[in-house]
């Protein structure tokens, strides 16, 4: 349960984040309440998601996965270009997560 809590952290953590980028430095009303929501609900998700997971392997998943997702989110919808540094970048954050995971973090 403590996983699936997890991963709607991440999905309200990377939504709250895409909303900023549409709230126009939060002078629009609409993403920016969706931005505040968003957040809110992503960290008393992630700290459920505690009560089960050590926090080392829940904060290296939920900030590795959404700084990935909002990485690639930016250089699909949001025009944001894609470099060898960012894919590579990407690509640690990857393994990174994975290896804490494989190296007993839990």
């Amino acid at each position: 349960m403590g996983y699936l809590l997890l991963a709607v952290a991440i999905g309200a953590e990377v939504g709250a984040t895409t909303a900023m980028k549409y709230s126009d430095g939060f002078s629009r009303a609409v993403p920016s309440l969706l931005t505040a929501l968003g957040y809110a609900l992503s960290f008393v998700l992630l700290a459920q998601t505690l009560k089960t997971v050590s926090v080392g392997t829940a904060y290296a998943i939920w900030s590795g996965v959404g700084t990935a997702a909002i990485a690639t989110i930016g250089m699909m919808f949001l025009g944001e270009g894609m470099t060898t540094t960012k894919a590579f970048g990407i690509a640690l954050i990857i393994v990174g997560v994975v290896v804490l995971n494989m190296g007993g973090a839990h």
